[in-house]
């Protein structure tokens, strides 16, 4: 997939997966919040609860490669991000933080219905 097609897939994807968030009753605060620490696809929150959600667009994607999808490394990374967010923005002080995982495993270019497979909670700091 060229670089283009791949971040127009990626960029779908993370609509179709704000839309979900949205039904869902979460509030989109914040998409690809970037520091020099890393990314952060999507940072959503309810009424208890900050959400910080990496959003993969594979079209034969599955949640078993979730390893391969953010590994120990991208973890960290958006682990140390996501502190950084919160040292920003102190009106969030005092919610739950959870870290989240979507996967989109069909292509959102394309006419074919969006399977979306949310790991909610799917890695801490502690891990």
């Amino acid at each position: 997939m060229s670089g283009y097609r791949a971040r127009d897939t990626g960029m779908a994807g993370e609509e179709a997966v704000s839309r979900y968030l949205e039904t869902l009753g979460q509030t989109i605060h914040h998409r690809n919040w970037r520091t020099r620490r890393g990314e952060i696809d999507i940072i959503s929150g309810d009424a208890d609860t900050l959400y910080f959600i990496e959003v993969k667009t594979w079209p034969r994607g599955a949640a078993a490669d979730l390893d391969i999808v953010i590994g120990p490394k991208k973890r960290l990374r958006m682990i140390e991000t996501a502190k950084y967010f919160l040292s920003l923005h102190r009106q969030y002080k005092g919610m739950y933080i959870q870290f989240d995982v979507i996967l989109v495993s069909s292509d959102p270019l394309k006419d074919a219905e969006l399977r979306i497979e949310h790991l909610k909670d799917a890695f801490s700091e502690h891990d």
